[in-house]
């Protein structure tokens, strides 16, 4: 349906951004978004100073949307008529499973901590441990 043959209250109940979405279908093209936010504010009847006081918000609910994209002069369209375009990059070079866990094993390596200064006589470090048998540990408490 178009929007222009619709009544004032169907058009009140709809939500900007389903407003906007039904605007850039009708036109099929892009707009800027003042012009796009005023020509909502003309089907619904807002005073110029309610377009001013909610274009902000009009604006992040526009971002938010994932029906429409924000292109590169800052007009505004539906992202269904905008084709991505994605870049591969084919110089990198190919690298092997076995190169890679060669690479990890390396990094695995260098991240071990080698104390120079290894004390090797346990000796002294057990010259003060005190063994106490089960049955004097239990005899002491009671």
């Amino acid at each position: 349906m178009n929007l222009k043959d619709m009544s004032k209250e169907e058009l009140e109940s709809m939500s900007y951004d389903d407003l906007a979405y039904a605007l850039l279908t009708e036109k099929k093209g892009q707009m800027k978004i003042i012009d796009l936010f005023n020509e909502i504010g003309k089907l619904i009847k807002l005073p110029a100073s309610v377009i001013e006081d909610k274009i902000g918000d009009f604006f992040e609910m526009l971002t938010l949307d994932k029906r429409f994209i924000m292109l590169d002069d800052g007009s505004w369209d539906l992202r269904s008529r905008h084709v991505q375009k994605i870049v591969i990059d084919d110089e990198e070079e190919d690298v092997t499973v076995d190169e890679i866990e060669d690479t990890l094993e390396n990094e695995e390596d260098e991240d071990i901590f080698y104390d120079e200064e290894e004390d090797t006589d346990t000796e002294d470090d057990l010259k003060d441990l005190v063994v106490i048998d089960e049955e004097e540990d239990e005899e002491g408490m009671l």
